[in-house]
């Protein structure tokens, strides 16, 4: 019998309970700003009192550049090749100018095309996909000229800065500097 009683009262409250829920009004929320976003969206269609033109997204300050962008002062143009040939020296010190970092990286962007000697006689000129690319010893390179036909291209070598970052194209310059040594 107490169990008769029992099983009453718990489905009294299962209907009890039940019987307040309603699908079209949610339920409490104990910390609203945790669900619903107290700021604007950025691209949103209806205009923000915050800013002049009404808009979230906004262009950047003008005069400001890019988290991990370095500025390179030289043009991409014949001037400014002249110049970073001239005047252009390398950042690194002792240890990074002896370091297999260089040739690693020579190894992955420049052998298919230079060789593995510097002579321009990679896989890829033997193939004849690509004619004329120079030996490093009947050129008259520099360290920085080496450094601004990596970041900028030349001729029709592209540009290597996407693929390297400044200290690593420093490296390579190194390195090809050995090369024409050897």
């Amino acid at each position: 019998m107490k169990s008769l009683y029992k099983i009453t009262l718990v489905l009294g409250l299962m209907v009890t309970v039940s019987s307040c829920f309603n699908k079209d009004k949610p339920n409490y929320q104990y910390f609203p700003n945790m669900y619903e976003a107290v700021s604007a969206e950025t691209y949103a269609s209806a205009p923000v009192d915050v800013f002049k033109n009404g808009k979230e997204g906004q262009l950047p300050a003008v005069g400001s550049i890019n988290r991990g962008f370095e500025p390179f002062e030289y043009e991409n143009t014949p001037e400014g090749y002249a110049l970073a040939k001239a005047n252009l020296k390398s950042p690194l010190d002792s240890l990074d100018r002896g370091s297999d970092k260089g040739k690693e990286l020579y190894e992955i962007y420049c052998i298919s095309c230079h060789g593995a000697a510097g002579d321009g006689k990679g896989k890829l000129v033997e193939r004849e996909k690509f004619l004329g690319v120079p030996n490093y010893k009947d050129r008259d390179i520099t360290e920085g000229s080496i450094f601004y036909v990596e970041t900028f291209g030349l001729n029709a070598m592209g540009s290597h800065a996407n693929q390297m970052s400044a200290h690593e194209r420093w490296l390579v310059a190194d390195y090809v500097l050995k090369l024409k040594a050897q």
